[in-house]
């Protein structure tokens, strides 16, 4: 089983699509995670043992699944709901088996070096779409991108609907770029998969002894494609993860280390600063008069208005779109474009109270955890990185990214016994 989660980590970011039936995709990465599962409590059953840890984060993990699953009370589209429980059930189980895999240290750091090897190699991807526009021009490259690349990993339906509603340009003081997407369905996800596992990146490359090479260049791969992007949402993440690690954690990093992770942090607050479409792009995010963030700002009061009519179960896991278009699809992009709202709009405030106790309480944990490994300070950095970008966009849905986020809040449930500074 554990090699087989190891296999599956790397397969993540690269995930084939599955079309069963006509208008049904099935991101494969959702199967392998069942048969892992079931795989994992046959074993137990033979064995007459399932363990499963028995704490808060766990109780907040099914506390969080239960009360998705009893908005289907106030559901007007069941149909929805059930196709939204489907895929969290699909994919939630990994949390469970990884929380018994990885159990050590030393897998630990085999499952985030996998993990920082699958993100670099899908940036490689992302870096070179986003540098063939200035080549062959950006329609050519978007036209090939959408007809010739995404669609086996997106599926025939998902990939239809992506495309009817793009969000892979962006335009710029005028100028039109294709945004990085590498093989993921928009920029968005695919900043906030990077976003997670670029603090793990770096926190390896001040870890390890054998790879430092490796995992610097990685770190630097993952953050160029995670700018190229152009996420607003990644970059005030990122922005945010920068200050953390500025103030807690420097005193923490060795004499040695200090002129690399300074240059670092220096060379992403002068891309996000000195005058460029990048950081026009960051700067933007901070005013409220620009078109989107003005539509944004108009979905979060929707939210609100939504949720205070239905603050106990909400509208109904997967009903959101309802409540703003009652002629709206399931495949229509519409979300509150924030996490917490999401949540609270359609499974209630107590849910979103739970999603949040969540994150607190791994931090919690992470930090603890770091006084005696480094590394968990990156995985608390992660943490931090994934819920600031969740105030301006919602990546529950996503298979890659959920999964990703499991995997890496069942870190917390590793033993450590020695300690060690960096």
């Amino acid at each position: 089983m554990y090699q087989f989660l190891l296999v599956m980590v790397l397969y993540l970011p690269f995930q084939l699509a599955i079309n069963p039936w006509p208008g049904i995709d099935l991101a494969s990465i959702r199967i392998l995670i069942l048969v892992l599962f079931f795989w994992w409590l046959a074993l137990g059953l033979k064995n007459r043992k399932i363990e499963i840890n028995d704490n808060m984060q766990t109780f907040f993990v099914v506390s969080f699944l239960f009360l998705n699953f009893l908005s289907l009370i106030a559901a007007r589209n069941v149909d929805w709901s059930i196709r939204k429980l489907l895929f969290l059930f699909s994919v939630f189980p990994v949390y469970f088996v990884a929380s018994q895999i990885i159990i050590n240290k030393k897998r630990l750091l085999k499952f985030i070096t996998v993990i920082v090897f699958g993100a670099a190699a899908a940036s490689v991807v992302g870096i070179f779409q986003f540098f063939s526009q200035f080549v062959f021009g950006f329609k050519a490259v978007y036209s090939f991108w959408a007809n010739f690349v995404v669609l086996p990993f997106l599926g025939s339906s998902f990939g239809e609907a992506v495309l009817k509603n793009p969000s892979w340009l962006v335009n710029v003081s005028g100028k039109t770029y294709l945004r990085a997407t590498s093989i993921f369905p928009d920029p968005h996800m695919f900043s906030f998969y990077l976003g997670l596992v670029l603090p793990l990146a770096c926190g390896m490359f001040l870890y390890e002894k054998k790879r430092k090479a490796f995992f610097l260049a990685a770190a630097i791969i993952i953050f160029l494609a995670d700018i190229f992007t152009f996420s607003r949402g990644g970059y005030l993440g990122l922005f945010g993860g920068f200050i953390f690690i500025s103030i807690f954690f420097w005193n923490k990093i060795q004499k040695k280390y200090k002129i690399t992770t300074g240059l670092f942090l220096i060379a992403a607050f002068l891309v996000m600063l000195v005058p460029s479409p990048i950081s026009q792009r960051f700067l933007s995010s901070f005013n409220t008069k620009e078109g989107s963030n003005m539509g944004r700002i108009l979905m979060w009061e929707k939210a609100i208005e939504v949720i205070a009519d239905n603050p106990v179960l909400g509208v109904g896991i997967g009903n959101y779109p309802l409540e703003v278009s009652a002629v709206s699809t399931y495949r229509d992009p519409i979300y509150a474009h924030n996490t917490y709202l999401d949540i609270a709009a359609e499974t209630g405030l107590l849910n979103a109270i739970i999603w949040i106790s969540l994150l607190a309480m791994t931090m919690v944990s992470f930090w603890k955890k770091f006084k005696q490994e480094p590394i968990f300070f990156f995985a608390l950095l992660s943490m931090i990185v994934f819920s600031i970008h969740s105030l301006v966009e919602t990546a529950v849905y996503s298979p890659a990214v959920l999964t990703l986020f499991l995997l890496i809040i069942s870190f917390s449930q590793t033993k450590i016994s020695n300690e060690r500074n960096i």
